[in-house]
């Protein structure tokens, strides 16, 4: 049985049926709250958790030069399917540690962590943030996403606040662009959502 990551419960099992729910959403509306803040392609992306590649296509297809990051097989390779001609390098790999991006010795115009940030509990948090914000260029950004609300049967999500995010980027000496709510946009009943936007000096 293939070893699962910490925080990737039930999403192997549901691969099928949350392709098909992902890929109906576009990027542009899932990140509108923060689009406004992304940089001009053709800037580098790195998008964690990156599921079944519907943010990294969409990006890859403006100009982006995008890496893909996603630890559960069964999303990463219906990815590779439905965006077979997108230019996108796919990795397979996960937070809390991010060993084989952290491998690349890159770093990247915008980090994307769209709904993932609250699969980590409090301390792998803490553990994963100067590794992300190590990834982020000089004068690049951040962008999180954090989920608020009932958790999923069979889902590993812990209780995430914005100013616990923030103080974590501030030790990282990442400064706040913005901190502003956001609506679900698949319109599920007490789920909302926070955006942060945090950017590294030049």
């Amino acid at each position: 049985m293939t070893q699962r990551l910490s925080g990737t419960e039930g999403y192997a099992e549901e691969a099928q049926e949350l392709a098909v729910r992902y890929e109906r959403m576009r990027q542009e509306d899932v990140h509108s709250p923060v689009l406004h803040l992304f940089p001009a392609p053709p800037a580098s992306v790195l998008d964690i958790g990156a599921g079944t590649g519907r943010d990294a296509a969409a990006l890859a297809a403006r100009g982006y030069r995008v890496v893909a990051v996603e630890p559960t097989r069964e999303l990463r390779e219906a990815g590779q399917r439905l965006h077979a001609n997108a230019k996108i390098k796919w990795l397979d790999d996960g937070l809390p540690e991010l060993d084989r991006v952290l491998d690349l010795d890159r770093r990247f115009d915008l980090v994307l962590l769209t709904a993932v940030w609250m699969h980590l509990d409090k301390e792998q948090r803490r553990y994963a943030m100067p590794g992300v914000a190590s990834l982020i260029a000089p004068g690049g950004r951040l962008v999180m996403s954090l989920r608020h609300g009932p958790v999923p049967e069979g889902r590993r999500m812990f209780p995430v606040t914005a100013g616990e995010t923030t103080a974590l980027a501030d030790e990282q000496g990442l400064s706040t662009l913005h901190n502003g709510p956001g609506d679900d946009a698949q319109g599920r009943a007490g789920v909302t959502w926070t955006w942060l936007v945090f950017e590294r000096p030049r």
